[in-house]
């Protein structure tokens, strides 16, 4: 079994082992099999770090075995510079997740930790997926853990966001489905996803894939208008659950225009990237706009990770490697702070029992450690230089400039309107005198919430400070495709 096959297994084995704990006394028990199944999930992927070469685009940790042989389906994994990084991003998130459900979480604690392993487990399927009837299964079988998260430890409109959730994703991807079935037609009975780039294609072709695709990848960045899912979500979601949502399941959407539409549908993808550009642009202006009204903390995060991700489809459209690497940073950093965000609302919504921005004020006084790491957070939101945050943000503004001056304008109007949304949030909940008794009752974070912050706060400063050693590993990936782009595939 290769490392890839290792990484994808190991979580999902542990998962499948703690859902044979069913007894509620066992719950120390089970917690402590989740953070050590976590911890070897992370281990097992770190050779794929160490081991990764610099400098070529090829697929690296190649694994194939035939898997339904009648139609040429096959069991392929690899990794290339741009999805290696998604793979140890979900590893590590893990961890975090697991170590923040560790107290809060007292009901089903196996079925909880489970969940999450099982869904770690499938996402590093799906950015290792060669075959497309891989991805497809693994794209697919996130929806399960994910629905099973958000309908069992959710809040009170749990059903009707666990349904909602469901229903837009899985609609979303039937078409996908429609897709691939014609590229295996037309490859002449393969599911290999390399040999699907090679394809020449009609325009009509080219424009119809280019739309089924969209039709599952934009729901799941979420892209506007079909973003509509993602707050009702996140505001039902357990903290561990929006955790991983916007930490890693709304990259999957991201990353699959990156692995089928750009290069597979070039042609198409240059006609109309006018449409996506469009879309990014009021995802990114428009939606940070309706961000600075939200009462809601959990809301006011979750229209703001909209309007994140609206700067990474906006890097891909522009096809230059400025505007695609900071896309790609975009796309990991935003897993970081996002993530930590929604860590922060969770640490304060254990101890008042409450989302609403109103219900806060002058917690500085009281958790002044905790401040400080949710400041942190905020100015990485913001895209503060230094934090995460600003550098994928700065070279998609510099490739939109490149692309065309106006775009990078528009743009650039973002980063204003995220320190807005961000700072007022943080000055209404943090600052100030203490509002009321729930605040003045508040104790600071314990040595297991410092440490999940501090984890994060690491990644965050990391990526600000030194993004080096993340391009290197991606550069000639993206070199190689934005060749794949310029090169028309019209038959």
């Amino acid at each position: 079994m290769g490392w890839l096959s290792l990484a994808i297994w190991t979580p999902i084995a542990f998962g499948a082992v703690l859902l044979l704990l069913g007894r509620e006394r066992q719950a120390q028990l089970v917690r402590w099999i989740a953070l050590i199944g976590s911890l070897v999930s992370v281990l097992v992927t770190l050779p794929l770090y160490s081991g990764f070469r610099l400098g070529t685009a090829a697929m690296q940790f190649v694994e194939k075995s035939v898997w339904i042989p009648r139609f040429n389906v096959n069991y392929h994994l690899g990794v290339d510079g741009i999805s290696l990084w998604f793979v140890l991003l979900t590893a590590f998130i893990t961890v975090i997740v697991v170590i923040a459900g560790w107290e809060v979480i007292q009901q089903k604690v196996n079925q909880y930790m489970a969940a999450f392993l099982i869904l770690s487990g499938l996402m590093i399927g799906v950015f290792s997926a060669l075959d497309g009837v891989l991805f497809y299964v693994f794209f697919e079988a996130t929806l399960i853990p994910m629905y099973l998260i958000i309908g069992i430890w959710g809040g009170p409109n749990k059903i009707y966001a666990a349904f909602k959730f469901f229903l837009y994703t899985l609609l979303g991807s039937l078409l996908t489905l429609v897709a691939f079935i014609y590229l295996y037609t037309r490859s002449g009975g393969s599911f290999d996803i390399l040999t699907w780039q090679t394809l020449p294609l009609s325009g009509t072709a080219q424009t119809l894939l280019f739309f089924a695709l969209f039709a599952a990848f934009a729901v799941k960045v979420p892209m506007w208008p079909v973003h509509t899912w993602l707050p009702d979500v996140h505001v039902e979601a357990p903290t561990g659950g929006s955790a991983v949502l916007a930490a890693i399941m709304l990259k999957l959407g991201a990353y699959g225009f990156l692995r089928f539409s750009l290069p597979i549908l070039p042609d198409a993808s240059r006609e109309w990237a006018w449409l996506m550009i469009a879309l990014s642009l009021i995802a990114v202006i428009y939606v940070g706009l309706v961000a600075l009204v939200q009462q809601d903390m959990k809301k006011l995060v979750a229209y703001s990770s909209v309007a994140h991700m609206g700067f990474v489809t906006l890097g891909f459209f522009i096809f230059n490697d400025m505007g695609i690497t900071g896309g790609l940073i975009q796309m990991i950093a935003h897993g970081f702070v996002s993530g930590a965000m929604f860590l922060c609302i969770g640490v304060l919504y254990d101890r008042v029992h409450s989302r609403e921005i109103a219900s806060y004020g002058g917690v500085v006084n009281t958790m002044p450690r905790f401040t400080a790491f949710a400041l942190l957070f905020a100015m990485a939101n913001c895209g503060l230089p230094g934090t995460a945050g600003f550098v994928g943000e700065w070279m998609v503004i510099l490739g939109a400039v490149k692309a065309n001056f106006w775009i990078g304008v528009a743009a650039a109007t973002a980063l204003i309107s995220g320190a807005a949304y961000t700072l007022w949030m943080f000055k209404r909940v943090y600052l100030g005198p203490m509002v009321n008794d729930d605040v003045r009752k508040l104790t600071d974070i314990n040595g297991r919430e410092f440490l999940m912050l501090a984890l994060l706060a690491i990644a965050v400063l990391w990526m600000g400070l030194y993004p080096k050693p993340i391009t290197d590993v991606m550069d000639a990936s993206v070199a190689n495709l934005i060749k794949q782009v310029a090169v028309s595939k019209l038959n």
